[in-house]
């Protein structure tokens, strides 16, 4: 099957450069020998540890990047879209060596050698990367590896699908035409695939073409599907199906198979693996009581201080808030605004009357939100996820984009993916609505500790250097 040559191909080339790793290093490793002035210690037992931390290195960063990242790295033979892909591979093999050289301290290995052998491991990641795939490609998939592929289903689809039948073409796939199941004979949009007559005339076009895969464009009726798997089976022909269901409900899909049970969800949702969860609460609990402990404390001091010269009151601003599964918890805030103001429930504009001019200027560089660091230590919030708004604006926002409340299926943040975007402040439209629902999803879907930190440290330069939008 054309899947499972390109999975193995990347395994492939992993295992390949595993080899041509372990030639280079112990290769350079003799050399080294050679050259070393006589009667000097060479801790070979040392050096193999060093070769086992690189190679465990590279296998940490293939499972890491992703299977989609590693088969568009497969694809690419210029060495110059290649050049992020092998120098993320170095990073992760020598940060290992250099980590436990450390913490280890261990002086054995030559800083000459380490060197010499970080250049040149760059060199042949490099040079693997652009030129191995399409090699073994061609010496594995050539000839009778060829598979002679006919299409089944409206010519319309095939330029859907033309960007993947020509990536697919190195992996052996040759397209001889397609067949169609309403008897129409249009030919495709792009004109370089033929239209060889209709469902009717299958099992003559297989026979004379010497058909070995046939690719179903979309899902169809299940009676033309069992029909089709038939004559396939019976003449030992694989048959794929295209999985069109996403473009029919016109929303992104992700199939699961669990004990058994093929599952379909709309969204990924990387936050409901307990090891992920885990990970993301030690970031919370770690950077919330450094704040707390390091922070909070001088700020409560300044604020109290402000509060008594310009608008005595409470300083805390305390308000139920819209929190995980749209649950009501109590947010904490430095109070901003005079405490006679009108009705909180209205949001702030830029020149609010309402608040007083070190609120502004406390809201300004976001330093009235650093309180809810406590309710990141209560669990009621995270330091990164979607802002909580008012339950009663939740409601608001959720008749007009009906996708709204998908938002509150992880913990609310303090800061989060659309706050470092610049969409911050009052909501004036429904669009502004939109683009802070679609930065949301986006974290929902594609949450990782790499994503939280970026995001992190974008909020600390954007509190050290407020944008605009800021009120």
């Amino acid at each position: 099957m054309i899947v499972q040559r390109s999975r193995g191909l990347r395994r492939l080339l992993a295992f390949a450069q595993a080899g041509l790793v372990t030639a280079l290093y112990w290769g350079l490793f003799a050399a080294y020998t050679l050259a070393v002035a006589p009667g000097t210690a060479i801790f070979t037992a040392h050096y193999a540890i060093f070769w086992a931390l690189v190679l465990g290195g590279l296998g940490v960063e293939v499972l890491t990047r992703g299977a989609d990242k590693v088969t568009a790295a497969i694809y690419d033979s210029s060495l110059v879209r290649q050049l992020p892909v092998a120098s993320r591979q170095v990073a992760f093999a020598m940060g290992g060596v250099l980590v436990f050289v450390a913490f280890a301290k261990d002086y054995t290995i030559s800083r000459t050698f380490l060197a010499g052998f970080s250049v040149s491991l760059y060199g042949v990641l490099l040079w693997s990367n652009a030129t191995l795939p399409l090699r073994f490609a061609r010496q594995l998939f050539a000839q009778e590896r060829d598979l002679a592929t006919l299409l089944v289903g409206p010519s319309s689809r095939v330029g859907l699908l033309e960007f993947w039948l020509k990536q697919k073409r190195q992996f052996g796939l040759r397209i001889v035409g397609v067949i169609t199941l309403d008897g129409s004979t249009a030919v495709p949009e792009n004109g370089l695939v033929p239209v060889m007559g209709t469902i009717e005339q299958l099992d003559e076009i297989c026979r004379t073409s010497e058909i070995a895969q046939v690719i179903l464009l979309e899902l169809c009726d299940p009676q033309v599907t069992r029909t089709l798997l038939g004559k396939c089976q019976q003449r030992g022909m694989r048959l794929l199906i295209v999985n069109d269901l996403a473009e029919k409900i016109h929303h992104p899909i992700s199939c699961v198979v669990d004990e058994g049970i093929n599952l379909i969800t709309l969204h990924e949702e990387p936050l409901e693996n307990p090891f992920n969860r885990v990970l993301k609460r030690t970031f919370d609990l770690l950077f919330a009581s450094l704040v707390v402990v390091l922070v909070l404390p001088w700020l409560i001091v300044f604020v109290w201080l402000c509060h008594r010269l310009q608008s005595s009151g409470p300083l805390w601003h305390r308000q139920k808030r819209a929190g995980l599964q749209n649950r009501p918890f109590e947010i904490l805030k430095f109070r901003t605004m005079h405490p006679a103001s009108a009705d909180e429930s209205v949001q702030a504009t830029p020149g609010d009357a309402r608040v007083f001019p070190v609120g502004r200027w406390l809201r300004r560089f976001s330093l009235d939100e650093i309180p809810q660091f406590i309710n990141v230590l209560g669990g009621e919030m995270s330091v990164v996820g979607p802002r909580p708004h008012l339950v009663e604006h939740n409601r608001q926002f959720a008749e007009v984009i009906a996708e709204y409340h998908l938002r509150t299926l992880i913990k609310p943040g303090i800061t989060g993916l659309a706050q470092v975007r610049g969409f911050r402040g009052e909501a004036r439209t429904p669009e502004d609505i939109a683009v802070r629902l679609q930065s949301d999803l986006i974290y929902l879907e594609n949450w990782s500790p790499a994503l939280d930190l970026g995001i992190v440290l974008r909020t600390i330069w954007q509190m050290l250097r407020p944008p605009p939008t800021a009120v």
